[in-house]
């Protein structure tokens, strides 16, 4: 018996908290899928309300909104069946849950099983975890339905599959971006196919939300885990795939067998789960002659992978918080280098506006550097020197610093007074301010309080040196926007804050790709100082960059948010007290 089924997949960009906007966007999907004649159209998780809600789940209001929504999306529903994302609530308690809608009515619902509570993860913070495995019978098609992390865990689908028969997985998901995060998903899913001898169609959300992108790329697998659509990276899209699935040659033999077999802690025998099955008539059948051939969008290589997740990141910072122009302080180095490309990207070159703040301190070079970059780029720049003004500031504080000797006091005044004049400019005209400082500097407290670090949002901030140059070389080769962006010597120079005389970064800092292997070995894997050295890594070294490390919290609780990049950011995923004591 073969089972034609023509699949929509909606891979739309929400936004928390706006659920008018975010309900629009669903009902263009639906309309979309109407026109196109498809059978079954999936929604990403949470769609109503965009994920992650935080403590908006906490205010019935918000709740109720949601589900006055969801009424609305049902009746769109007509010709359709849709899976769609909504928070519901059911006796004070509430769930992260799928309406499964058919045909202007609200069938039934699925509540996510596993609630993940790690990393950027807080569910169980909010939602109750559901226990009802659900198969929907759409024909002769047994679709095991799941919500983002029920997949990524052992039990839940091949629960479905060895004790519900499902030949077919869905699953709806807003799973967050970080780098290589797309392969280790494209592996799960291709394992999740090929283990239990099904289709898996997967959606997911793209986007940014605060500190998390979502970076789309959604999927079908066939039964042998090979891929017969990949969506795009970090853009909306809408996709139709048609299927003839064969039911009799999914069901094989011992598919079942190896399903109940793999299963962890005895999960095809729980107890704690209760199948549901929910039939699910077609509305508007249709019977394709051929299904559709594989539609692959291409793998992006590691530089513009992690160029586009910056680039929308950033645009939709500033879009969804009501900013249309930012301003960079523009220092002739890299960093602000790479920033001003990534705004002007994302925004367009008449939205971004740079500012050279010149000490006394600052060579020629840095200047001719960030000009040239803003001739590059078209944006307008304004120069502003601090000279005067760190002069009074000093003059000011002479008395109370009598018989002190000079010292990084002295230095971070030019940072202050800087940060000061762009915040000052973000005041006056609504301009968002753009911080300019990297992974690496932030994690050792390399920058100052109040000065570079001030702003509304942190482009680089969870990016490695070692990637900024990267990116750098990568934008120049491109070539991009037909011309290297970037001048050559802001790349080849070395970097210096330049609040002395003939400063370095290394004056204070171990070589960047020293110190960028230590903070991945610390910050992303926990690893402590005698895996370190067991490593390789130099003793002295790591003790010093640790302590850095650790002193610096203080700092970074008071930074902007920024995009994450790495598997474990400064944000979410890094939850450290500032009062520490502990010494590794």
């Amino acid at each position: 018996m073969v089972q034609h089924l023509r699949l929509a997949l909606a891979q739309i960009n929400c936004t928390v908290g706006d659920i008018p906007g975010n309900t629009a966007r669903i009902m263009q999907s639906l309309d979309q899928a109407r026109a196109d004649r498809a059978n079954l159209v999936l929604l990403p998780e949470l769609a109503i309300t965009g994920y992650p809600p935080e403590d908006l789940l906490l205010r019935q209001d918000f709740i109720d909104a949601n589900l006055q929504a969801l009424e609305k999306i049902v009746q769109a529903t007509q010709g359709l069946v849709a899976l769609v994302g909504f928070v519901e609530c059911e006796g004070g308690a509430i769930f992260n849950a799928a309406a499964i809608c058919v045909d202007g009515r609200l069938l039934t619902t699925y509540r996510k099983i596993c609630l993940p509570n790690y990393g950027v993860f807080d569910e169980k913070r909010y939602f109750h975890p559901g226990h009802q495995p659900l198969i929907l019978k759409l024909g002769e098609l047994r679709l095991g339905v799941s919500i983002c992390e029920d997949i990524w865990v052992d039990g839940v689908v091949e629960y479905e599959v060895a004790n519900g028969g499902a030949d077919f997985l869905i699953n709806i998901s807003a799973s967050p971006y970080h780098w290589k995060k797309g392969d280790e998903r494209e592996f799960l899913l291709t394992s999740r196919a090929r283990d239990n001898h099904v289709y898996v169609a997967y959606v997911n959300t793209v986007g940014g939300q605060d500190e998390l992108l979502f970076d789309g790329r959604s999927f079908i697998f066939d039964p042998n885990g090979q891929p017969l659509l990949r969506g795009k990276k970090f853009e909306e899209q809408f996709i139709i795939h048609d299927l003839a699935v064969d039911v009799s040659l999914v069901r094989n033999g011992d598919r079942f067998k190896k399903a109940a077999a793999g299963k962890k802690n005895g999960a095809a025998e729980s107890k704690f789960f209760v199948l549901r099955e929910a039939p699910v008539e077609i509305p508007n059948p249709i019977f394709p002659a051929q299904p559709s051939a594989p539609n692959l969008a291409p793998h992006l290589d590691d530089e513009e992978e992690v160029f586009c997740a910056l680039v929308l990141g950033t645009r939709d910072y500033l879009r969804k918080n009501g900013f249309t122009r930012v301003v960079i302080g523009l220092s002739g180095g890299i960093d602000s280098a790479l920033t001003a490309v990534i705004a002007v990207e994302a925004l367009g070159k008449e939205n971004v506006t740079g500012v050279l703040m010149p000490s006394r301190f600052n060579i020629s070079a840095s200047a001719e550097d960030a000009l040239d970059l803003a001739a590059r780029l078209g944006i307008q720049t304004y120069t502003l020197p601090i000279h005067e003004p760190v002069a009074v500031m000093e003059q000011l504080l002479a008395l109370v610093f009598t018989g002190s000797e000079r010292d990084s006091t002295e230095e971070n005044l030019q940072a202050r007074l800087r940060g000061m004049i762009l915040m000052a400019l973000s005041n006056k005209f609504g301009w968002l301010v753009l911080t300019t400082s990297n992974k690496s500097e932030a994690a050792v407290g390399y920058a100052t309080l109040y000065g570079d670090m001030a702003g509304g949002f942190g482009v680089l901030k969870d990016l490695p040196k070692t990637f900024v140059y990267r990116l750098a070389n990568w934008i120049n080769q491109v070539p991009f926007k037909e011309n290297p962006a970037i001048p050559q010597r802001t790349i080849d120079r070395p970097p210096s804050a330049e609040l002395r005389p003939n400063q370095t970064d290394q004056d204070s800092l171990p070589p960047y790709d020293l110190l960028d292997q230590i903070i991945e070995a610390y910050v992303e894997e926990n690893q402590s100082v005698t895996e370190m050295v067991a490593a390789g890594l130099p003793e002295a070294t790591v003790r010093q960059v640790i302590k850095m490390i650790d002193r610096a919290e203080y700092k970074r609780r008071q930074a902007p948010p920024g995009i994450k990049i790495t598997p474990r950011n400064f944000g979410k995923d890094h939850r450290m007290p500032i009062t520490n004591r502990f010494q590794p």
